[in-house]
């Protein structure tokens, strides 16, 4: 149950960053305040892994890759495993 709660989250979690990698490609919306709000929260979370990776070709970020790796493969398991290691409800 809390397992497939934790892979709801990060499942919606990875679709909203899709999305906000979607907009920053459209001008139009890169003005639009629910660009703006994804903008201030993913920027933050991509900011260390921008000071590592570079730009591809001096303009493809793909730090946003990197983060959905970083979740699927990394912490998401982890949390699955700390979640297996609790106590089942009743």
């Amino acid at each position: 149950m809390l397992q497939d709660l934790i892979i709801k989250i990060f499942d919606l979690f990875i679709f909203v960053l899709f999305v906000w990698a979607i907009m920053s490609w459209i001008p139009d919306l890169r003005s639009s305040k629910f660009f703006l709000a994804l903008d201030g929260f993913f920027a933050r979370l991509l900011e260390p892994i921008r000071k590592v990776i570079p730009l591809l070709g001096g303009s493809i970020d793909i730090s946003p890759i990197i983060l959905i790796v970083l979740l699927k493969f990394v912490l998401l398991p982890g949390l699955l495993f700390l979640a297996s290691l609790l106590p089942a409800s009743p």
